[in-house]
C-alpha cells in the first residue's frame, strides 16, 4: 500500500510509547490465549515483552517496501509469537549441555538452536532465549512442547485412481452404492521430513509409475536419491510423528486401511462449464407464464446509487466444478489386497481415471485432540 525505497522515511513512523504499549499488551494476551505451556510464557518478564514489541516494530521498519499500515494489524503480528513450538531436549545433567530449539513458522520456518543462556543477537534469538530460560527453569510442566493440528492429517494415507461405481449387496439384502478405487504401481515413501531439517514433520509419497522421459531431471534426481522408481505424483502427508516410515518404503493397502474405517477423500470435481445461478446455486426460477420476463434470470444484484457497485462474493453465473473437493467420513466397505482395490460407500469427487487422495478421517476425540 505504501512502499518505501531505500533511504526514504516510512509514511507511518513508529510512535515509541503508544504503538509499543499496544503491541506489548497484544503479545501478553496472545501468550495467554495460545496453547503454549505456562512455563514457556509466564517466565517472560513484562519488560522483555515490551522490548520485543519495540524490536519487532523496528524489524518491520527496516524491511523495504513493507506497508507499515499492515503493522497496525496486531493479529498478524502476534501470530508469529502465538504459534511458537518449543521442544526441550536434555542431554546429561549439565546445564551447559541443554539445548532449546524454537521454531517460528511465521519466519519462513527458520529455527534457532543454541545453549541456554547464550547471548541473543536479534529478535528471533531473543524470543527463543526467553522461552528456553522459562521452560528450563520450571520442572512442574510435564509437556515438552505443543503441536498445532491446523493442517495435520490424522495419519499417512495413500493415492489411488477412481475406477467407477458399482452396487454391493449386504447380507441383509440392502443395495449399497460403492466407488471402486484402484491403486497403480507406486505409493512409495520418497522423503521423510522432520522438524530438525524442514521445520515440520511430513511423509512424502509418490504414485503412478511413468517413463523416465516423462519427468524432468530435478524430479528424477529427487527420486534417485532414495532409489525410488520414477513416479508422476508426489504428495505430502503432514503428521505429528513420522516414526516407522523410511525412504523407499512401499505402503501396503491392507496395513493402512481396514474394513469399516472412516476416510477423507480429496479429488478434482467434474467440470460442468459455465452455468447459471439456478444450477450453480439452486436459485428458484420465476414464473413461466402470465407474461413473466424473469424465467431463469438472476434478478437484482444490488442497489443503485448506494453503494453503486456489486459486493464481492455475490452468487452469480460462472464456472462450475473442476475444482478441489473433499468428502469427509466415508466408510470403507471392502479392502481387496489381491486386486489392490478399495470399495468406498458413496461417491467421491471426479470422473473415472481421476487421482484421489485418501487419508484417515479426522475425528475429534479419537485421532484429533478435543482442545
Amino acid at each position: 500500500m505504501f512502499p518505501t525505497r531505500r533511504g526514504e522515511k516510512s509514511p507511518h513512523p513508529i510512535h515509541s510509547d503508544r504503538e509499543r504499549d499496544s503491541l506489548s499488551c497484544s503479545l501478553e494476551a496472545s501468550f495467554a490465549r495460545s496453547a503454549i505451556p505456562s512455563s514457556s510464557y509466564r517466565g517472560i518478564a513484562p519488560e522483555v515483552i515490551h522490548e520485543l514489541a519495540g524490536g519487532f516494530f523496528h524489524w518491520l521498519r527496516d524491511i523495504d517496501s513493507f506497508p507499515m499500515s499492515s503493522a497496525a494489524s496486531i493479529s498478524a503480528v502476534t501470530a508469529s509469537f502465538s504459534t511458537l513450538l518449543c521442544q526441550k531436549s536434555h542431554s546429561g545433567s549439565n546445564s551447559a549441555a541443554r539445548s532449546m530449539t524454537v521454531a517460528l513458522p511465521a519466519f519462513h520456518g527458520l529455527k534457532v538452536s543454541f545453549p541456554s543462556g547464550a547471548p541473543s543477537a536479534d529478535l528471533r534469538s531473543c524470543v527463543a532465549a526467553q522461552c528456553a530460560a522459562a521452560s528450563s527453569g520450571s520442572s512442574s510442566s510435564s509437556s515438552g512442547g505443543v503441536v498445532s493440528m491446523g493442517c495435520l492429517e490424522a495419519g499417512v494415507g495413500m493415492m489411488g485412481t477412481k475406477m467407477g461405481m458399482m452396487t454391493v449387496f449386504t447380507e441383509d439384502g440392502k443395495a449399497v452404492p460403492c466407488t471402486v478405487v484402484g491403486f497403480h504401481e507406486g505409493n512409495i515413501v520418497t522423503q521423510v521430513k522432520s522438524d530438525a531439517t524442514d521445520g515440520y514433520t511430513a511423509v512424502q509419497v509418490g504414485y503412478r509409475r511413468v517413463r523416465d522421459r516423462k519427468l524432468t531431471k530435478p524430479q528424477l534426481g529427487h527420486l534417485n536419491k532414495v532409489g525410488a522408481i520414477p513416479m508422476r505424483h508426489l504428495q505430502e502427508f503432514r503428521v505429528v510423528s513420522a516414526e516407522g516410515y523410511e525412504p523407499n518404503q512401499v505402503l501396503q493397502l491392507e496395513e493402512i486401511f481396514k474394513e469399516g474405517d472412516l476416510i477423507d477423500v480429496v479429488g478434482n470435481s467434474i467440470g460442468k462449464g459455465f452455468q447459471g445461478g439456478i444450477k450453480r446455486y439452486n436459485f428458484a426460477r420465476g414464473q413461466m407464464t402470465h407474461g413473466s420476463k424473469s424465467k431463469r434470470q438472476l434478478g437484482s444484484i444490488g442497489a443503485g446509487t448506494t453503494p453503486g457497485r456489486v459486493y464481492p462474493g455475490k452468487k452469480m453465473p460462472g464456472q462450475m466444478g473442476s475444482g478441489r473437493a473433499k468428502i469427509r467420513k466415508l466408510e470403507i466397505v471392502k479392502v481387496d489386497p489381491e486386486l489392490r482395490a478399495l470399495l468406498i460407500k458413496g461417491s467421491v469427487p471426479g470422473k473415472p481415471g481421476n487421482l484421489l487422495r485418501i487419508t484417515p478421517a479426522k475425528i475429534v476425540g479419537k485421532n484429533i485432540p478435543k482442545n
